[in-house]
């Protein structure tokens, strides 16, 4: 019984030299930002050729266990990803991805032990009334029209990068503070507005010291001004931390050592190109992973405590995985598909460990003679547009021409998953009629806007639900002038 350890060996030697833009386009295409109708769900995959077989997520959920009834033997005359492929299209699977989900994530993607959330990604561990976000983790609520935001951090609205912070608004990059207007790079603050770059602070407008009813005052006249909040949030300095990093290299990164080219990453130690990641160490080309992990090469999407993954996309709880797709608690499954509680399976099939063993090395031989051992799922298996991708809403220097040249696929049509038939429309230009201060300097929002749809400039349509009207209301917030799916991308601009 042969190791297959060579062949590990070979895909991270390979992996370890990818190259950022490279790393973005390939595996970050695979966890999407956006929703569409889809026959009758609401899914994380558009109507195309290359969706999968869809079922409601119960029905998905109560028959996970059945996934190896949908088999394939390998068939030696067809390439790896074309038997690959064949599998894709024929197990059912969910529209979006929910575990102990609460009540109405409907509208929601990755949702895992939290409710309310409307048009999210990554939604996970005791979180409620997330709106328009992307990663919203650990006992955060309140959350609007932000990224990343993490441990018990409330009330944030259009903001990015916070941890263990509340009532953060039209900010990026807080830590441990609170109470925060128009600012970037603080920690352990309070009370601060249009300040950058600040540790220790309270009662700051542009990085000067107040005292509290002078500060108070000049803030009641700062937040009158709600026609520029949007102008204010897109004209943040880009300033970021490493904080408590060694030999680390990128953006924000948090307790971590040697790291090359990471982004947003966290308790991380020897890793490279690296996006959203947090605990662990020898990750390559990694995106959207978190708690406790080791020995990851070209995965995206990885959830808790799993070991030796290579080349495989939503693992949980798993070790051992290669070339696999959404799987929980698995071992030693090569080209599988949304199996749970297996191992030794090949194209979701049951081998013995001898058989399982005899056919992976034949199979991993035969990919390294074609040159292929270590390249991720290919264009034609992706079945999101890219231009609804992270690759894309991290860096969009990537042009339809470019990624159509390598056959991704492109939206051109408007996104309408929430909107309802013949809604009538209010342009961004008259949206002054639906909100203002009324003679008491009290903010209103006529709650007729909620009946409407609104265009923005973009000629981009989107709606007002309850609770983030009442959300509004309650913080004195003025209207969102552009789409949902805009808004998450400003929270991945830094200029």
């Amino acid at each position: 019984m042969q190791d297959i350890k060579i062949w590990e060996e070979k895909i991270k030697e390979k992996r370890k030299k990818t190259s950022f833009h490279k790393f973005f386009k390939e595996i970050c295409s695979w966890s999407t930002s956006t929703f569409h109708r889809n026959e009758k769900y609401i899914s994380r995959y558009p109507s195309t050729n290359r969706s999968p077989k869809l079922v409601s997520n119960k029905e998905f959920n109560e028959n996970r266990d059945e996934l190896t009834n949908y088999w394939f033997d390998f068939n030696e005359n067809k390439t790896f990803f074309q038997n690959f492929e064949e599998l894709f299209k024929k197990v059912p699977i969910s529209p979006t991805i929910s575990q102990m989900a609460w009540e109405n994530t409907d509208f929601s993607d990755t949702i895992v032990a939290s409710s309310n959330s409307y048009l999210s990604n990554i939604v996970v561990e005791d979180c409620k009334n997330i709106f328009y976000s992307f990663q919203v983790i650990n006992h955060s609520e309140d959350v609007f029209n932000s990224v990343r935001v993490i441990e018990t951090s409330n009330v944030i609205y259009f903001s990015s990068i916070i941890y263990n912070s509340f009532k953060i608004f039209y900010s990026k990059n807080i830590i441990w503070s609170n109470n925060i207007w128009f600012s970037n790079a603080l920690q352990w603050c309070s009370e601060c507005i249009f300040c950058d770059n600040l540790e220790n602070k309270s009662y700051c407008i542009k990085n000067k010291q107040y005292e509290k009813n002078e500060y108070l005052k000049e803030k009641q006249e700062i937040l009158k001004d709600k026609n520029n909040f949007l102008k204010y949030y897109k004209e943040i300095k880009d300033i970021w931390k490493n904080i408590w990093s060694t030999n680390s290299i990128w953006r924000y990164i948090i307790k971590s050592e040697n790291v090359e080219n990471g982004f947003i990453v966290s308790n991380t130690r020897n890793w490279r190109n690296v996006v959203f990641v947090w605990i662990g160490e020898n990750f390559y080309d990694l995106f959207d992973c978190w708690m406790e992990a080791k020995d990851f090469y070209w995965v995206c999407g990885w959830w808790t405590y799993s070991n030796n993954v290579y080349c495989s996309t939503q693992i949980e709880t798993c070790s051992k995985m290669y070339y696999s797709f959404y799987c929980n608690n698995c071992s030693f499954c090569l080209w599988c598909i949304w199996l749970k509680n297996k191992s030794f399976c090949i194209l979701n099939k049951q081998y013995s460990k001898e058989e399982w063993y005899e056919l992976a090395n034949k199979i991993f031989s035969q990919m390294d003679k074609d040159w292929i051992l270590w390249d991720f799922f290919p264009w034609e298996l992706n079945p999101f547009y890219f231009n609804d991708t992270m690759a894309y809403l991290i860096d969009d220097s990537f042009t339809k021409e470019e990624v159509e040249k390598e056959w991704y696929m492109w939206r051109d049509e408007k996104i309408k998953v929430d909107i309802p038939e013949n809604a009538e429309i209010v342009e961004m230009k008259n949206l002054s009629s639906f909100q203002g201060f009324d003679s008491n300097w009290n903010w209103f929002i006529n709650p007729e806007i909620m009946k409407k749809v609104i265009q923005d400039e973009n000629w981009n349509i989107y709606k007002i639900v309850p609770m983030e009207y009442e959300f509004l209301m309650k913080h004195w917030l003025p209207l969102p002038e552009i789409h949902w799916l805009d808004r998450i991308k400003l929270g991945f601009k830094f200029k």
